[in-house]
């Protein structure tokens, strides 16, 4: 009797599990939170200007917003994990290129 009671409760614990895992986006958050200290980090060496260093921020704050779109039904599909991941890709590139266009803040 208990060992069965000990198993139904495992197994629902089990599949319960993976509901609540979908809804996190650990590595979403933490590339996030790199891109942005990038921004930071080239505003105050004179890398970006106020203008590059604007259309950044905009673009890190649409991939936030598309990030807690995916997260309100409760679930992250792969399809949403994978177009933020495309999108934070594209975000990274553009960092990467306004910090190295040889433009600086005035």
């Amino acid at each position: 009797m208990f060992t069965r009671a000990f198993f139904a409760a495992l197994m629902a614990a089990a599949v319960a599990e993976p509901v609540y895992a979908q809804t996190d986006t650990p590595g979403i958050d933490a590339r996030q939170e790199r891109q942005q200290e990038r921004i930071d980090q080239g505003v105050a060496s004179g890398e970006l200007n106020q203008r590059e260093a604007g259309r950044l921020q905009k673009q890190q704050e649409r991939i936030a917003a598309h990030e807690e779109k995916a997260k309100a039904d409760g679930v992250v599909t792969k399809e949403e994990r994978r177009k933020l991941n495309r999108e934070q890709n594209r975000a990274g590139r553009h960092i990467k290129g306004e910090k190295h266009d040889r433009q600086k803040a005035r």
